[in-house]
């Protein structure tokens, strides 16, 4: 699957952009000799919107995904690297402001800061090109790089990587550029929701890390209550129609060593 292909898909599994797809559906239905089910695919859509932003069906499949990879209570005497996984800057805002633009993922870079004093002598890598459809000259390595020795971490104690542009050629040219050698302890920094089909990318280069999840949207409890934040419930469950599907195309595709990477 080609990457243009990869993010089309991805932005019509967006619930909002899927709703809006049924509701173009329904309305070019009702200027064909179809009228009636351009009607009945409309009133579905409106009920599955309704019932979608006040059920929380986003958390349920969002739980499983942070929950596969706990936190390690404790960790190797001697950690060789540490694996930073883009997804927390906006190259595109950054771009446009002049300045680095953090999202809601920032805690990957806080994480980052942490096991640079806590492993002086590990090796650091940030992996992040441009995941942007267009415009893909604006490349989120670059603007860590800007980004980091604000926070009090020296931009030449990490590598960084520019090229990639979806979690599978972090793997790839991450290993490509670190060749680690068997035996050496890697601990990789991701999203919690993200951390199965990164684990799943890394092994498929041969590369066993231990996984470090961050950025957690669950309080690890499994949600009963209906809620009136409809925004909310959609973003999450995006977040999670993103990831499932991910984990299936790597799988498909041979982009990971299994359908749901586990410990």
């Amino acid at each position: 699957m080609t990457f243009t292909a990869a993010k089309l898909i991805g932005y019509l599994l967006e619930p909002p952009n899927f709703f809006l797809a049924v509701f173009a559906a329904a309305a070019l239905l009702w200027l064909t000799p179809w009228r009636r089910l351009g009607r009945r695919l409309a009133v579905l859509g409106i009920l599955g919107y309704l019932v979608l932003g006040v059920l929380p069906l986003g958390e349920l499949l969002l739980l499983p995904l942070e929950d596969r990879f706990p936190r390690p209570p404790t960790l190797p005497e001697r950690v060789d690297g540490v694996i930073v996984l883009g997804g927390m800057i906006d190259p595109l805002v950054s771009s446009a402001r002049g300045q680095p633009q953090v999202n809601e993922a920032a805690e990957r870079l806080f994480a980052l800061l942490e096991l640079a004093r806590r492993f002086p002598q590990a090796r650091l890598v940030f992996t992040g090109g441009s995941g942007l459809l267009y415009d893909p000259q604006h490349r989120e390595a670059d603007y860590a790089q800007l980004l980091l020795p604000r926070l009090g971490l020296a931009p030449e104690r990490v590598l960084f990587e520019r090229n990639s542009r979806d979690t599978y050629e972090n793997a790839a040219m991450t290993a490509a550029i670190v060749r680690p050698q068997q035996g050496e302890n890697w601990l990789l920094v991701t999203s919690a929701r993200h951390m199965p089909r990164a684990v799943g990318a890394f092994r498929a280069q041969g590369w066993r890390t231990i996984a470090w999840p961050v950025d957690y949207a669950t309080d690890g409890r499994l949600p009963w209550r209906p809620s009136l934040n409809a925004a909310g419930n959609f973003r999450r469950l995006s977040y999670a129609a993103h990831e499932w599907a991910g984990l299936a195309a790597y799988r498909l595709t041979g982009r990971s060593d299994s359908l749901f990477p586990g410990p």
